[in-house]
């Protein structure tokens, strides 16, 4: 058996684990790679948020002439030179992760396992061609996959998920997406804008329904006007019809539907890969859903008990699935592996994140339901500004863009804010960072200048619109 200081599972956020404290100790870093092409560095970097930020900006720019034509402007696009806009992202994703991979190999001290492993106990595992591997202190950064219904046809080359429908051919006609949630919704935007019809099926009345009703409603309401969208379906097979499939959809009432299409991408959500890793058989502690349970500093629980040197990290043990917070837990994790005696715990910080769909969605803290059940409603303010009733949104033509925001009357404590619209992502930060560092309603709004007539006063107004005591000065 062989003996490391430090192995790790995954090469994702795992992979910075690895600083200069470890130069004179021996690493092994296991990670069999990411889909069919064995790609190094996690799934952000390969099949996640950087690939697809990078086709939904062509997308975004693809649906410029609807834009121009409400300030008067007559643009048109051509065409979305797929090929093109596919080597593009993949050129440069695939020669990081290439180069990521040749680095750690180059590593004197490290050893790099390109093969799947399995726990053999909390801090030992076997590789596939049977070497056994033991370590003082290990880290299961292992990530998740895409979760697929068990339905006939699922196997065929026409069925895709997230780690596939990136690296098509050529862009596709007609597109079957099964999901509502954050994965369906930014490739649903992604391929329309590109030019494909397409269908989005859902389970359930309405789209992205973990947010806020209120942006969960209308975000669905302007999807619908650029996608077709069929609620309460569910998929129930997909037979081969030439080069293109047929999918058999089953309606909430039993009803049996057909939908002839290039593709189908299935994007029903993930699912931790504890069970590819054997945390169970090891003996860890596991949630009902599958994720490996950690404590404050991310150490593993074996019988309630936190296992010693053994941590975890990222989508395997996180209920958010979002690269920032794995990187913030990885952070942590590398203190505590170097500083064993003065371990620090994660911080109980607000966790934004937002949906890069057209429109774009963000949010941060709890929604208004959430906020009632915690504080009661007759405590709860909120305000929801239109992009269109400021300045910058009139310049726009906004028919759509809401930020909401909410709060506790009583004192001004911010509780969550949700945004649907242009940029999105970039108008929540400052309530991101007013509640990361306990600053009311009114300190945000009137404690700094806001620039005039900038977007950002969308969130400005937000803030000054709820009812929450006067500041102490104007």
């Amino acid at each position: 058996m062989a003996s490391y200081d430090l192995a790790i599972i995954g090469s994702g956020s795992g992979n910075s684990l690895i600083t200069p404290h470890w130069d004179n100790k021996r690493v092994a870093l296991a990670d069999k790679g990411i889909d069919a092409t064995g790609a190094f560095g996690g799934t952000c970097l390969n099949v996640g948020c950087i690939p697809t930020k990078m086709f939904v900006r062509p997308s975004a720019l693809a649906r410029i002439p609807e834009e121009a034509a409400r300030v008067g402007v007559t643009q048109q696009t051509l065409a979305a030179d797929w090929p093109a806009i596919r080597d593009r992202v993949f050129a440069r994703v695939d020669a990081i992760s290439e180069r990521g991979k040749e680095y750690r190999q180059e590593l004197e001290n490290v050893d790099l396992i390109s093969e799947k492993v399995t726990l053999t106990s909390p801090k030992s595992f076997r590789t596939e061609s049977g070497q056994d591997i033991e370590a003082e202190q290990l880290v299961i950064a292992a990530g998740s996959r895409p979760e697929l219904p068990e339905v006939p046809g699922i196997e065929l080359p026409q069925v895709h998920t997230s780690e596939t429908v990136m690296r098509l051919e050529t862009l596709p006609q007609r597109i079957l997406i099964v999901g509502g949630g954050y994965i369906a919704c930014e490739f649903a935007g992604i391929f329309s804008g590109l030019g494909s019809e397409v269908i989005q099926i859902n389970r359930s009345e309405g789209l992205m329904n973990q947010l806020d009703h209120e942006i969960s409603a209308a975000y669905s309401a302007e999807a619908q006007t650029n996608w077709t969208v069929r609620y309460e379906r569910t998929l129930g097979a997909v037979e081969p019809s030439g080069e293109k499939v047929t999918a058999h959809l089953v309606t909430s009432d039993g009803r049996a539907e057909e939908c002839e299409v290039d593709i189908v991408l299935v994007a029903i959500g993930r699912r931790p890969n504890s069970d590819l890793v054997g945390a169970e058989e090891a003996g860890l502690d596991l949630h009902p859903d599958g994720r490996i349970v950690v404590d404050e500093y991310q150490r593993v629980l074996s019988g309630g008990t936190p296992v010693e040197g053994l941590y975890a990290l990222g989508d395997i043990s996180s209920e958010p699935m979002l690269k920032h917070v794995a990187n913030y837990e990885a952070r942590v994790v590398a203190h505590n592996l170097e500083n064993p005696q003065q371990l620090q715990p994660i911080q109980n910080l607000p966790i934004p994140s937002a949906v890069f769909s057209h429109p774009e969605i963000a949010q941060v803290g709890m929604t208004e339901h959430q906020a009632a059940a915690s504080i009661g409603s007759e405590n709860v303010t909120t305000k929801t500004q239109r992009y269109g009733d400021t300045a910058y949104g009139w310049a726009m033509e906004d028919t759509y863009g809401v930020f909401k925001v909410i709060a506790d009357k009583r004192n001004g404590q911010l509780l969550g804010a949700h945004a649907m619209g242009y940029q999105a992502s970039n108008l929540i930060q400052p309530v991101v960072h007013a509640m990361s560092f306990g600053q009311d309603a009114q300190t945000v709004a009137r404690g700094q200048y806001w620039i005039h007539p900038a977007l950002m006063e969308v969130t400005e107004n937000a803030l000054l619109g709820l009812d929450v005591p006067p500041p102490a000065s104007v």
